[in-house]
């Protein structure tokens, strides 16, 4: 099993990279878990926000691996409990494919040319967060679903 996660940005601050790195180890247990990160695309004030999204989705397809289940985390995507995740993580995983590929996007989303070629959409809040956090977030989320997957506990 494998788990990719596709983002827009790198990361810069510490706190973060430091959270990354703990559910990393942790994630090690159940999967391999690989990150890949595409620079965002400079907002300039003559693009309009469709050019930005589209330029960083072109960065971000060409980044995508073909042999996976990719999830966009949408907000216009399935909002899912934590069970509910970690029972998709394990059907994906027993049915469709041993890779699976979360995307995020930069600051304005992801661009409709790689909305189309994924294969769900995952909204995990109505809120906005900073998409650097929402990995941060993302990785707890699936750190929680292989505990719940194995009846192990974790906090709640």
């Amino acid at each position: 099993m494998k788990i990719t996660i596709l983002s827009v940005g790198i990361i810069k601050e510490r706190y973060l990279k430091d959270a990354i790195l703990e559910y990393s180890k942790r994630l090690s247990k159940y999967c391999k878990i690989d990150f890949i990160s595409v620079p965002d695309e400079p907002i300039i004030h003559n693009m309009s926000i469709e050019d930005i999204k589209s330029k960083e989705a072109t960065k971000l397809l060409s980044k995508l691996p073909e042999s996976s289940f990719k999830i966009a985390l949408n907000l216009k995507g399935e909002m899912l409990s934590s069970p509910e995740l970690a029972e998709k993580i394990s059907h994906i995983f027993s049915y469709s494919a041993s890779h699976i590929v979360f995307v995020i996007g930069g600051s304005l989303g992801l661009g409709d040319e790689l909305l189309k070629r994924m294969d769900y959409h995952l909204c995990f809040s109505k809120m906005t967060f900073p998409h650097q956090l929402m990995q941060v977030i993302l990785l707890e989320q699936i750190f929680r679903s292989f505990k719940i997957l194995n009846h192990e506990t974790y906090h709640k």
